[in-house]
């Protein structure tokens, strides 16, 4: 339960839509004769997090520090190893298939590649329309239902009849965004949904997820490694370092004063059309280290320039500043 503070809610506020506790993804690792598994990759190692109503928390990181598998794994895209998801106060990971299913309507997902996560040889109306055939929505509602998300998302109507690999990369996204639109859900898993667009086309993609928001009232969590991005679509933002959140705060304070020195790291790397800004540059030393072995203690210390014997052996919870900001280090940088 290293993380388990991290979920808690400030007093009197409303119960949030989704809650994480102590969420793990561990998947061993087969070898040896007669394939017997053996360690284990720690790809989520003890992740907590709130999510609000109608709020966007972006999720941030390097490359295999498990944001990605964290929010498939709270949908169960993927089956978690251990820890709670709770949906509107209901623990959905004790749940059956089929008990899940009510919930899967109102938890849906854009995937990175809009490519690969769309059939090929099917129209993009009959994609966007899959969901609501196969939760039994009559012909005539569903095609009525299905026009109005290509008008919602920027498409005409003439764009039912295309297939996936005729849409311009300016277009590209927004089917997959109509499919998850489709059941109403409550809630989207945003996974890396501009980063295979140009600047000037993530933009237009970003300013519609935010303009849907305003108008459904939908939740996002927002997987990226864009910090610019993030800080444009965010109410809340939490950096993830080899499967742990090490800081966690609103997008204003965090971006203004990050606390943890990863976090200070990350955004030290973002360029700045400020003379002379690359000396602020933080680079950290060595690797990240592999999942399959972390570093005891705080998982950071190998590469972190304040870390102490204490680091090594200890692993840090996340502190509460009083604001909301919360940071899983030993030593109060500020």
């Amino acid at each position: 339960m290293q993380q388990a503070n991290a979920a808690a809610a400030a007093p009197g506020s409303p119960a949030p839509l989704l809650e994480v506790r102590d969420l793990r993804k561990h998947y061993p690792v087969r070898g040896g004769f007669f394939g017997r598994a053996g360690r284990r990759v720690h790809a989520v190692d003890g992740v907590s997090f709130t999510l609000g109503h109608g709020e966007t928390l972006g999720i941030v990181g390097e490359s295999g520090c498990g944001k990605s598998t964290a929010a498939k794994t709270v949908m169960r895209l993927i089956e978690p190893t251990g820890g709670q998801v709770l949906f509107d106060g209901v623990d959905i990971t004790a749940m059956s298939k089929a008990g899940f299913r009510p919930y899967r309507k109102q938890i849906q997902i854009v995937f990175q590649d809009p490519y690969a996560s769309l059939d090929p040889r099917m129209r993009a109306g009959a994609i966007v329309g899959e969901p609501l055939l196969n939760y039994g929505v009559p012909r005539t509602e569903r095609e009525v239902r299905v026009r109005e998300l290509f008008e919602r998302v920027g498409l005409h109507r003439e764009a039912m009849q295309k297939f996936p690999h005729e849409f311009s990369g300016g277009q590209r996204q927004r089917p997959g965004i109509a499919r998850a639109l489709a059941l109403k859900p409550r809630l989207i898993v945003c996974d890396e949904p501009v980063s295979a667009l140009d600047v000037s086309i993530q933009a237009q993609v970003i300013n519609l997820l935010i303009d849907l928001r305003k108008e459904l009232g939908i939740s996002y969590l927002f997987v990226a490694h864009d910090l610019a991005v993030v800080q444009h679509i965010s109410d809340r933002v939490a950096v993830m370092y080899l499967g742990r959140v090490v800081e966690i705060g609103e997008a204003g304070q965090l971006f203004s004063n990050p606390r943890h020195p990863y976090t200070r790291a990350l955004l030290s790397a973002v360029p700045r059309p400020r003379p002379g800004a690359d000396k602020d540059r933080i680079v950290l030393k060595g690797d990240v280290p592999s999942p399959l072995s972390p570093p005891a203690g705080c998982h950071f210390h190998t590469r972190c320039p304040h870390a102490s014997a204490r680091c090594s052996t200890e692993a840090p919870l996340l502190r509460d500043l009083g604001n909301g900001q919360r940071f899983a280090c030993h030593f109060d940088l500020d």
